[in-house]
């Protein structure tokens, strides 16, 4: 009888796979996907944010060892990284706000070592691998001016800029999580203060909830998505929680928005999972912030790559090293 991989490779075929990873603070995703953008095999590890360096390594390779031990790994010819940033593509290296051990961390050398030394390895940060994905599958399909922005443990974002993926110089370009938008705010542990993540991300949405009264019901679950489905169900220190959030979120956006004209703010993220909950306020608190006439008609949407964004942008970015540019930006050689 065959096995399912080995099913998936005769009707797929195995050549020209590109093994992706998507790296956050709270997972480690793998997969390996076609030139097509489909998703053959995959793996995943809760990741050990606040571990050392290397144990952290150590979830990463052994989500790499398990798609290495399907047979569909030998029609793997690149490695396609998204990782929480701030990343250093030209140096290959990732200092991610979310996973302290990691900080210079050499990761695109200590990935093609798992992998044994023979695959070309791709790195962006995993805001500028979900605006790939959106790009070319997504609700940034046809817009020639976008941000993407990935709002989850942390917040992260990438451009489009004139119909092309726009990483700048050491793939953190569009990286809105930083952007001050609270002078006065609380400390970030990128160093600022009043950043969007430190409003926006899931965790701080949840931090805030529980600073100012919500308790969780029976069950004690006190992520955001608790917080969400209290808040949908009218709880008002739940809604005003992700209310601040979105008026971060809007605060950013348009300031994003003034400065290079996109046309279109596209979420995802686990935090976007709360639906109207947060588009709602999100779409009122922009109106008082887009108030230049050339940001008007700034439309804000959910994603659509769905929760695997970061691997088909990570899997986009690394068909690049193939010779197929898949939007017209070389792709960074490690």
């Amino acid at each position: 009888m065959c096995t399912e991989a080995t099913d998936r490779r005769t009707r797929h075929g195995s050549a020209g796979l590109v093994a992706a990873l998507d790296i956050g603070g709270t997972k480690i995703a793998g997969a390996l996907v076609d030139r097509d953008g489909r998703i053959l095999l995959r793996a995943r590890r809760p990741t050990p944010a606040q571990e050392d360096g290397d144990t952290v390594m150590g979830a990463v390779a052994a989500v790499l060892a398990e798609l290495a031990a399907s047979p569909l790994w030998a029609g793997a010819v690149a490695v396609g990284i998204g990782s929480a940033g701030p990343v250093d593509a030209a140096a290959g290296t990732v200092s991610p706000v979310n996973v302290p051990g990691w900080r210079g961390y050499p990761l695109v050398a200590r990935v093609r070592e798992a992998t044994g030394g023979h695959l070309p390895v791709a790195l962006v940060g995993d805001g500028v691998a979900m605006t790939a994905a959106e790009h070319r599958h997504g609700a940034a399909r046809g817009h020639d001016n976008a941000l993407c922005m990935v709002v989850s443990t942390g917040v992260g974002g990438g451009l489009v800029l004139d119909g092309r993926l726009h990483p700048g110089p050491t793939g953190n370009a569009g990286h809105i999580g930083h952007m001050s938008v609270d002078l006065d705010g609380d400390p970030c542990p990128c160093g600022g203060r009043g950043c969007v993540e430190r409003l926006a991300s899931g965790p701080n949405i949840a931090r805030r909830a529980l600073e100012n009264g919500w308790r969780p019901g029976p069950d004690g679950d006190t992520s955001a998505a608790a917080v969400a489905v209290a808040a949908h169900a009218g709880d008002a220190v739940a809604r005003a929680s992700f209310d601040r959030a979105a008026r971060a979120l809007a605060a950013g956006i348009a300031a994003t928005a003034s400065l290079v004209e996109v046309d279109i703010a596209v979420i995802g993220g686990g935090v976007a999972g709360a639906g109207e909950t947060l588009f709602a306020p999100l779409r009122r608190a922009l109106r008082d912030y887009a108030t230049l006439s050339f940001v008007h008609d700034l439309t804000v949407v959910p994603a659509r790559a769905g929760n695997d964004a970061g691997l088909l942008g990570a899997a986009a970015a690394a068909s690049l090293l193939l010779g197929a540019p898949e939007d017209g930006h070389p792709a960074t050689r490690r």
